[in-house]
């Protein structure tokens, strides 16, 4: 799990332009105007082969009584919570202002590890006097920046990745598959999880939105052990008002990027909707293992052809990840239970697949032999070989004579080939093209 760098400060002192160098993005909306920045932005930031997720949050006014400004404030406040490491940012043209110092003993009353940097050090060489005036604000030594040019960040960032808790995945037991329950808010994640690990571990309440954060629950199974991350649904963004949603939906993404595996819920009763096409292409995304669990079977009026009808639909309605195997549960009378553990160690085991380049080429050949590369203007495309270069998900090379003769129709054709030779049920695949050599007569 990456850990989190909350960017606070008073407003206007240019966190928004800091973290948009440090993320190298242009996310974060920068004005001069006060309370710009009014909801919490996430970026990633690499440096030293590490990454970290800094949270751009709006400025903290401590004393304002505005309605907004005060919603900043709560914002800021979320933002530091679920930091592992908090790094203010001040105002060298403006000086230590009182509110400075308000936000900095708010600051190290959190008990958060803290950073102090002087923003807008824009000149090179030695440092002005009013530089030093920082110091009275009793964080340790401030770090001079200049978010507009870049300057001093280099610094700023060996000194604050020696704040954080890297996890390098040591402590992770190899025989334990880190599931993620995901879906919208009410489709029954606390219930399957709490039937999953056979005790009440999640709050459950028909009310959506009950569960605000991700929480680990540990079962030990005779399929074997699973660690089942709850997570608060994915609501559509233009619903997600509240601040604590916001926090919910960061924690959500989170938690699908420590998963081996997602189980993505959906309603029966409700049926599909986009919401559940978004949350699924979040884990289709980021090359997880997949299952569908269609939930609340139960409460569904069934004929002998319902089921059928509606994996047909879930099949049409999900095309994109065609892959990912369909079971129909219900968290509230167990049923097929055992068999969601199932499909979740066979999703697991087929995105861990590595295939040899042995295999991989006799499939090539067979492919190829079948249908023909495409041509244009009297050049074909020839694929050379094929290896796979990685796992989670099974990632493939191809090495052509002209990337742009292959196109995605061929593309998708050879993966169809592999999947038919080899499975890879549960787990979306990525396939990168190399030219090795160019034609051009």
């Amino acid at each position: 799990m990456k850990p989190v760098v909350a960017i606070v400060g008073r407003p206007n002192v240019g966190k928004s332009t800091l973290f948009n160098k440090l993320t190298g993005t242009r996310r974060a909306i920068v004005d001069d105007t006060p309370g710009v920045t009014r909801d919490r932005l996430y970026g990633e930031c690499e440096w030293l082969n590490r990454t970290a997720l800094l949270v751009d949050t709006g400025g903290i006014e401590p004393f304002s009584d505005d309605v907004i400004l005060s919603q900043m404030r709560r914002q800021a406040n979320l933002a530091i919570g679920s930091a592992d490491a908090i790094l203010l940012v001040t105002d060298l043209r403006a000086g230590v202002t009182a509110n400075d110092e308000e936000v900095a003993q708010m600051l190290l009353r959190s008990g958060k590890p803290l950073m102090l940097c002087v923003n807008k050090c824009d000149g090179l060489g030695e440092l002005p006097p009013e530089f030093y005036e920082f110091y009275a604000l009793g964080l340790g030594d401030p770090l001079p920046v200049s978010s507009v040019h870049g300057h001093g960040t280099g610094d700023l960032l060996d000194a604050l990745w020696q704040l954080l808790p890297w996890d390098d995945g040591a402590e992770e037991d190899s025989d334990v598959i880190r599931v993620a329950i995901i879906g919208k808010p009410n489709v029954g994640k606390s219930s399957l999880v709490n039937r999953l690990a056979g005790e009440e571990r999640v709050i459950v309440s028909d009310i959506a939105g009950t569960t605000r954060d991700a929480t680990d629950t540990l079962a030990e199974t005779p399929q074997g052990k699973f660690l089942l991350i709850d997570t608060a649904g994915l609501r559509r963004k233009s619903r997600v008002e509240d601040a604590i949603e916001k926090y919910s939906v960061l924690r959500a993404r989170m938690a699908v990027e420590r998963a081996q595996v997602c189980v993505i819920m959906i309603d029966a009763t409700q049926g599909f909707t986009e919401q559940d096409s978004k949350v699924a292409g979040l884990a289709h995304e980021q090359g997880k293992g997949c299952v569908i669990a269609v939930n609340k079977w139960d409460a569904m009026e069934k004929d002998g052809k319902t089921m059928d009808q509606m994996r047909k639909g879930l099949m049409r309605d999900l095309a994109f990840m065609s892959y990912a195997p369909i079971i129909f549960i219900s968290a509230k009378t167990g049923q097929r239970l055992e068999r969601l553990y199932e499909l979740i160690r066979f999703a697991d085991e087929q995105n861990a697949m590595r295939i040899s380049t042995g295999k991989l080429n006799d499939v090539l050949a067979d492919a190829t032999a079948r249908v023909q590369p495409p041509t244009d203007k009297g050049r074909r495309l020839k694929i050379y070989y094929i290896t796979q270069a990685s796992t989670r998900p099974p990632t493939f090379v191809c090495f052509v004579n002209r990337k742009d003769l292959f196109h995605y129709s061929y593309q998708r054709y050879l993966d169809n080939q592999i999947r038919e030779v080899f499975g890879l049920e549960g787990t979306p695949t990525r396939m990168i093209i190399r030219e090795r050599e160019r034609e051009d007569t």
